[in-house]
């Protein structure tokens, strides 16, 4: 982790129990840029499980334990909107199966202490889709996209509906029927995921992947994001994830393998190779070797470690390297390319330009 001397949060989160000892000006970035990151809180959860929260200095302690409290409050925000969504798609028949942080704060999981949260999401059968936003409609949930052309891209080529805020409470909530794009190159099977996903004891009507299932979609779902802001925290999900389920007998065969059968193999190479450089993840050498791409050029490996090994730092100055923002720029394309076929991707760009153009005349 030399060459990421000023990345203060993954070092910090790698090795937590040597930050009682991080001199005070250090402390003032690593402050800075875990909470610019949306990892503060977490950063706090993770000491405070090691036993060192107490040895850390009174000023940066401070910051930390505001952290924790206002992502405790967050985390109850959630379990009150969940069965407010519980409630409201009752009468539609549709059992939940809830993504991402949802999923880790009702399944108890190490992943939700300290997790902040802008949304909700939800996957849900693309059959029941018509059901299940008109019972969120009916229950105060309204669309926050009301341009012709997002409703035609969420609708006919995303993997989910345009998102829905709840008029009263603000709340958002992202209905999926799959965890890619329909016009993605990798096409996992949501009706797999689906039908692997387990039941929450003692919440009827709420499931959530399989612990595979779970590791696969937070890999994907980073490595495929054209909006790296929460990449570290999402890097950080996923180191988590595999430190939590590796503990069960077989995982990595089985995550190997699941991997290969949704055709979910190069995401899971991407979050194994940089949660393991990047915070230190154990993952066995066979799983990394089963993992890893066939054939691929050591020079094209080279060059994605370039991109991602920038990207993926806080998002602070504090801790920027050169070429930093051409980096995203870069993997901002990769992630549009990965979603649509060339001749889509060419056209919703143009769109996406035009619309920037009429929006700096308009000013």
């Amino acid at each position: 982790m030399t060459a990421l001397a000023a990345d203060r949060v993954s070092q910090a989160l790698a090795r937590p129990e040597s930050l009682p000892a991080l001199p005070l000006a250090h402390w003032d970035e690593l402050v800075r840029q875990a909470r610019q990151s949306d990892l503060l809180a977490r950063l706090a959860a993770v000491l405070d499980e090691k036993g060192v929260l107490e040895k850390i200095p009174s000023a940066p302690r401070a910051h930390l334990e505001a952290a924790r409290v206002s992502a405790l409050a967050q985390k109850e925000t959630v379990v009150r909107e969940v069965a407010h969504i519980r409630k409201a798609l009752r009468t539609a028949g549709v059992e939940i199966v809830l993504l991402k942080g949802a999923a880790y704060v009702l399944g108890d999981l190490p992943a939700a202490h300290g997790r902040l949260f802008s949304d909700i999401d939800i996957l849900v059968p693309k059959p029941a889709l018509p059901d299940v936003e008109s019972a969120l409609m009916l229950s105060g949930w309204a669309g926050t996209h009301h341009d012709p052309y997002d409703q035609r891209y969420y609708r006919q080529w995303m993997h989910e509906l345009p998102p829905l805020q709840h008029i009263e409470r603000r709340t958002v909530i992202d209905v999926h029927h799959a965890i890619l794009p329909e016009t993605a190159r990798l096409k996992p099977d949501a009706g797999k995921l689906l039908a692997a996903s387990r039941a929450l004891p003692g919440e009827a009507g709420l499931r959530i992947l399989a612990p595979t299932d779970m590791v696969l979609h937070s890999a994907t779902h980073l490595f495929h994001n054209e909006e790296l802001s929460h990449g570290l925290r999402d890097l950080s999900d996923l180191d988590i994830l595999l430190r939590h389920f590796s503990r069960q007998a077989g995982f990595w065969c089985e995550l190997c393998e699941r991997a290969a059968e949704l055709d979910l193999r190069m995401p899971l190479h991407y979050g194994l190779r940089y949660a393991q450089r990047i915070l230190d993840t154990p993952v066995p050498p066979e799983a990394m070797r089963e993992a890893s791409p066939k054939g691929r050029p050591e020079s094209f490996t080279r060059w994605m470690d370039g991109l991602w090994l920038r990207a993926l730092r806080p998002a602070h100055p504090s801790a920027a390297l050169p070429f930093g923002s051409s980096a995203r720029h870069l993997l901002f394309l990769r992630a549009h390319w990965l979603r649509m076929p060339p001749h889509l991707l060419a056209y919703h760009l143009a769109v996406k330009a035009a619309r920037a153009t009429h929006r700096d005349e308009k000013r």
